[in-house]
């Protein structure tokens, strides 16, 4: 089989530091995704430090073809020893999963990951590891559908012990909440804010130390395929829509020209919803054997508002309350945070004089420079991201 993977990530900081000591890195290489958790010592900007040079000579490894025993190993050398606390300057968990489906997990002095399969936690065997001292866990083991795998910050483990003072709250209490969780089929950013909400909760909104969780769950690849903007020439417009529509996977139009392109070469109907219920978001509309159908400008424009603010790590479950209203806008940006792995993007270049500030030369109308943008976001959530103009 050949395994995607939905991954995401939230961190907490320690109550009143600007800087978290916590930093999560994720490569994705033609063979395999890697997903690198570290904690640097304290907190602040030291541990900050510490924890961004960890997973960045990790990351920077792994990428440049080393070996992951080579890369831990290489950590394991560099990272020194505190004298006062005699313990490492840094910890990290490592998760990388093969697109054939065997997986590594590397653990240094982090919480367990929370394995959970088939609705149940399973505990895999491990192997322990001396490197210049220090003792690391293996595990190896093939994924299945569904899996789902919790890295985390000792913070987790910790908010137990804040104001409220759940002295019950372990990690046996975290891997079971976990599950609870996880029986809705959640996807990975869902449950990794449910996971946080809780530990803040926890902590009663004063975190006493830098907190994050990473999830990463198996899934099968989902491609979203979205069409926007009339193509230069007219008469490319039977081959953009026959492209279009012969891509596997969800089918989005968004703009009015191009749903009545759509409409007119699949010689369908277009049905407007009369049925919303935010007046800032225009209405969608409805074309047999498609998925979503949006207005342009505005709506992109809103859906790039949740996806940045999602990218930039500032949401919680609130976000998703947003995220699952019955918009345009809330529909399109839930679809490419929770439903997607790879987008196609099928990108008309005819000038819409409605979207074109005549200041400024064509590639930075403000159609265009929407699709820039997503772009953009969309690569730094980890999508697989192709382009096609016409």
């Amino acid at each position: 089989m050949s395994v995607s993977v939905d991954v995401a990530w939230k961190s907490l900081n320690k109550y009143q530091e600007e800087l978290c000591g916590d930093k999560v890195e994720v490569l994705k290489t033609d063979k395999a995704d890697v997903l690198i958790l570290a904690d640097g010592m304290g907190s602040g900007v030291k541990a900050n430090i510490l924890a961004t040079l960890t997973s960045k000579i990790l990351k920077t490894m792994f990428r440049d073809g080393a070996s992951i025993e080579l890369a831990v190993e290489t950590i394991a050398k560099t990272l020194p020893i505190c004298k006062v606390r005699e313990v490492a300057y840094a910890t990290f968990s490592i998760l990388q999963i093969a697109h054939n489906g065997e997986a590594y997990l590397v653990e240094f002095d982090n919480p367990s990951c929370i394995f959970i399969r088939d609705k149940k936690i399973v505990d895999y065997p491990y192997k322990e590891r001396i490197i210049e001292g220090k003792t690391i866990r293996e595990y190896r083991f093939q994924v299945k559908l569904n899996d789902c795998f919790v890295l985390m910050s000792d913070g987790v483990i910790y908010a137990g012990e804040g104001e409220l003072m759940n002295l019950s709250w372990t990690w046996n209490e975290m891997a079971e909440y976990t599950l609870k969780c996880t029986k809705n089929t959640l996807s990975a950013s869902r449950l990794t804010a449910l996971l946080s909400d809780l530990c803040n909760e926890l902590y009663a909104h004063r975190p006493g130390d830098d907190t994050t969780i990473a999830v990463m769950r198996v899934i099968n690849r989902k491609i979203v395929n979205i069409f926007t903007g009339p193509p230069k020439s007219k008469d490319d417009d039977e081959r953009m829509v026959r492209e279009f529509m012969s891509e596997e996977g969800t089918k989005v139009v968004s703009g009015g020209t191009s749903a009545n392109i759509m409409a007119r070469v699949l010689q369908k109907n277009i049905v407007t919803s009369v049925n919303y219920q935010d007046s800032s978001v225009p209405p969608t509309a409805a074309i047999e054997g498609l998925d979503l159908v949006t207005e342009g400008v505005l709506t992109l424009g809103k859906a790039l508002k949740l996806l940045k603010k999602y990218e930039r790590d500032d949401f919680d479950v609130e976000f998703f309350d947003e995220l699952d209203a019955d918009n345009g806008a809330s529909r399109l940006a839930r679809l490419l945070i929770e439903e997607c792995t790879d987008i196609h993007l099928f990108v008309g270049t005819a000038t819409n004089e409605a979207h074109q500030n005549s200041n400024l030369p064509f590639d930075l109308s403000i159609r265009m420079n929407l699709v820039e943008q997503l772009q953009e976001v969309a690569r730094k959530m980890g999508k697989q991201v192709c382009v096609k103009y016409y």
